[in-house]
């Protein structure tokens, strides 16, 4: 059985900290204009499809959950499978999602290794070892690092949940395979960068790296004929 991350350090927060900043639509168009005005691809990518959503998720649970399902399907697939989740469970709690069976689960579309993974999760955060809350005072590395301490849960899951719930303005998901694909076509390189050369990519648009991603992803669905404003990330 998993163990939830020990969260006493982080919890035990001094009066000088300073709680992470959280992307809102005003610094979401300043970051928007600064990476056009220092970047001629991203400039084209805004001349050509206007400015992208923001792209926001509600912290807590069921976005996990949303997120995990996620991992290496459609978004289609899973936007049908959390959708048939949300009708069997209502609300979506840990404590309620606990009470489906495995045949429940797999019937709704999750695999065994994503039922493994929702189930530790779902137990730690019942059984209060563990509050995502805790996440929203923490620094985007320590955050990461407690998110994947879960089993299932790796660094593209963390920084999803980083860059849409909690919206980071420098989370750059450098796991993310239509990202690589944008960045490819955006910035017209003969083949997919690796996650090592997305990285290296990535330096220029700091501290904004969670908008350029929203900018790649916006001409990435927008080339392949998709309404950016009603996918949800």
């Amino acid at each position: 059985m998993l163990s939830a991350p020990n969260t006493s350090v982080q919890i035990q927060m001094s009066s000088s900290e300073i709680r992470p900043f959280v992307i809102d639509q005003f610094s979401f168009v300043k970051g928007v204009s600064e990476l056009a005005r220092r970047d001629d691809d991203l400039a084209g990518v805004l001349n050509t499809y206007g400015r992208p959503p923001l792209w926001v998720r509600e912290p807590g649970f069921p976005t996990l959950v949303y997120i995990i399902l996620e991992q290496q399907v459609s978004l289609a697939s899973a936007k049908a499978a959390f959708g048939r989740l949300n009708a069997a469970v209502r609300p979506l709690t840990p404590h309620k999602f606990l009470k489906l069976s495995d045949a429940d689960l797999l019937r709704i579309g999750f695999s065994r290794q994503k039922t493994l993974y929702t189930r530790l999760l779902a137990e730690s955060l019942s059984r209060r070892q563990f509050d995502l809350r805790y996440l929203h005072e923490l620094h985007d590395d320590a955050a990461r690092k407690m998110l994947t301490a879960f089993k299932g849960i790796g660094n593209w899951t963390a920084d999803i949940y980083l860059l849409s719930a909690l919206r980071r303005p420098d989370i750059w998901p450098v796991g993310d395979l239509a990202l690589a694909a944008a960045v490819q076509e955006v910035k017209h390189l003969r083949k997919r960068p690796s996650p090592e050369r997305l990285e290296k990519l990535s330096q220029p648009w700091r501290p904004y790296r969670a908008v350029a991603a929203r900018l790649f992803w916006h001409a990435y669905l927008s080339k392949r004929g998709h309404n950016s404003a009603t996918i949800s990330l």
